[in-house]
């Protein structure tokens, strides 16, 4: 080849689009008994993918969102844990393998919010917080890591060994005033999945996050205690005035699991109708 020609290196994309998205997948979803979570999980589920629903003391929820998968013709087992326990979620990845023989996806969204000024903030308050939202999910995403470095690539099943999607939130960026605790969890989650996918990209293992702005689930709807709040408090700070549905957030969660996004590594996707465009400066010109 001579200086002047251009090289062009091998190319290891996936192919096309194929549907289901996620046909042959086996998917692990934390905190699946209601909202984002069980969206996800249904989302997966209408993909092709077969999904533990992971839950801690709503059994009632995690079966609906069971019976709402096998509805679907896929294959779903309900599993209790609390996800800040390392017993707990290392029980709960046996039961993923011993229920579908590998996992392909892992979705660590399980979290809790314990809301107070930061000076009458229980050491509790903060640390259960940080031991749901944080450290569960580093050991959920350390046992993920363990899994698919142990199955390998299998290019019949997806071009990735494994795809980690860590749900985080607008406020990774944005302060949270009441909520100091909730805001430093996610902060710490955005450069922990950088750092993470910086770690296993080459092992063809895919990290990401997703981190919504206001979505209607029921964390956030028991807010919406009149219209006046939802208009002039919640839309004020949302450009495209109208509150996220958590198919908007399971349908980017299908995709991100895809080979769609197989080119996507360290990446924070926020679906947020516009949250942090800094709504503020509106008219403020």
């Amino acid at each position: 080849m001579s200086a002047d020609q251009n090289y062009t290196p091998p190319n290891d994309m996936p192919p096309g689009p194929i549907y289901p998205m996620l046909a042959g997948q086996k998917a692990l979803v934390t905190g699946a008994s209601k909202g984002l979570g069980q969206a996800m999980a249904i989302g997966f589920a209408e993909a092709g993918a077969d999904v533990l629903v992971n839950y801690r003391g709503d059994r009632a929820g995690a079966e609906d969102t069971v019976q709402m998968i096998e509805k679907l013709g896929r294959k779903a087992v309900a599993f209790e844990a609390d996800v800040a326990s390392e017993e707990q979620t290392q029980a709960m990845f046996r039961c993923m393998i011993e229920t579908f023989g590998r996992m392909d996806i892992c979705v660590s969204n399980a979290a809790v919010q314990m809301n107070a000024p930061v000076d009458e903030m229980t050491l509790e308050q903060w640390q259960r917080v940080i031991d749901v939202n944080l450290t569960g999910t580093f050991l959920c995403a350390r046992e993920a890591i363990r899994q698919f470095k142990k199955q390998g690539v299998d290019r019949s099943i997806s071009y990735s060994m494994g795809k980690l999607i860590l749900i985080s939130s607008v406020h990774d960026i944005i302060p949270w005033e009441g909520h100091a605790n909730y805001a430093a969890a996610k902060g710490g989650m955005m450069l922990f999945m950088k750092s993470l996918a910086q770690e296993v990209a080459h092992l063809r293992i895919r990290v990401n996050s997703i981190a919504p702005g206001a979505i209607r689930t029921p964390m956030n709807v028991e807010k919406i205690t009149s219209p006046e709040i939802y208009q002039q408090q919640l839309l004020n700070l949302i450009p495209c005035k109208r509150i996220g549905e958590p198919e908007d957030v399971s349908r980017l969660a299908v995709w991100l699991a895809s080979d769609q996004a197989d080119y996507i590594h360290g990446s924070t996707i926020y679906p947020d109708g516009g949250m942090l465009l800094y709504p503020g400066f509106i008219g403020a010109g």
